[in-house]
């Protein structure tokens, strides 16, 4: 993958009351739904979908880098995921550690840091390696910054969040009292980066599917039929003009965010 920086959005901010208004995402979140359709559509297995996918992966996080998001959280695999037949499960960990050995070394040459999220111990202790690896190698980078969902759950990610802050209270390191919800958001997945400004799900689905619970409170939502291996830059594109057009209020009245009350 090269990246390059033109054809950057610039962002404008309304400041006024607290609220803003972007013309490009700071965060992206995505749902590649659709492999399996696609595949099927093709009488192909639906393994070939997934095989397909990567490159579809590829284009989003190179279009994401040249526009100038600063993160993209892709689901790869959930914590539901492990119902789908064996063999497709075990060519998803396959497609998972042979993408991870291909495509890193790229992320790192661009700039991008690569982190995956989620519980990993489900996975294989090479897959697990090359996990590490890969965060390892790309932790100083300061563009893009890329997380990859596997075995990963919103209801998860507020367990192990509370768990953890129920071990502090036991610990004695913390009362009960002090437990805010940005305590709690403080010990999730990604809490270091912006929550999502948007939420796409491919495949037509329109359901969040268990992904960022927490994150997506405010997130705006779009939805479309493309199938995730269709789904490139003219789509992503039209995600981001669709984005740019809506008014985020977080609570406040349009006239506010508008600037048009004191």
């Amino acid at each position: 993958m090269v990246f390059s920086p033109d054809k950057v959005k610039p962002v404008a901010v309304a400041p006024e009351h607290g609220a803003e208004t972007r013309s490009l995402p700071r965060h992206v979140a995505i749902v590649m739904d659709g492999n399996g359709r696609w595949a099927q559509e093709r009488y192909l297995p639906r393994t070939a979908g997934h095989r397909a996918g990567v490159g579809a992966v590829r284009k989003v996080v190179e279009h994401c880098a040249k526009r100038g998001v600063e993160a993209l959280t892709l689901f790869a695999f959930s914590s539901e995921n492990w119902r789908r037949p064996e063999q497709e499960v075990s060519v998803l960990m396959e497609l998972f550690l042979s993408t991870l050995e291909r495509e890193t070394e790229k992320l790192h040459q661009n700039g991008v840091r690569l982190r995956i999220i989620g519980d990993r111990t489900a996975f294989a202790e090479a897959l697990r390696q090359r996990m590490d690896a890969a965060e390892s190698l790309t932790r100083g980078n300061t563009g893009l910054q890329l997380a990859i969902a596997a075995n990963y759950g919103g209801r998860w990610d507020i367990v192990q969040a509370a768990q953890t802050l129920a071990a502090k209270v036991g610990q004695g390191e913390l009362s009960p009292d002090r437990i805010t919800a940005d305590l709690l958001q403080q010990q999730l997945a990604l809490a270091d980066l912006p929550e999502p400004d948007l939420f796409i799900r491919t495949g037509g689905e329109r359901r969040i599917s268990n992904f960022l619970l927490w994150q997506l409170a405010y997130t705006e939502l779009y939805f479309t039929p493309v199938l995730w291996p269709e789904f490139d830059e003219e789509a992503l594109d039209l995600a981001f003009e669709d984005y740019a057009g809506r008014q985020r209020r977080f609570g406040y009245t349009g006239e506010q965010v508008a600037g048009q009350m004191p």
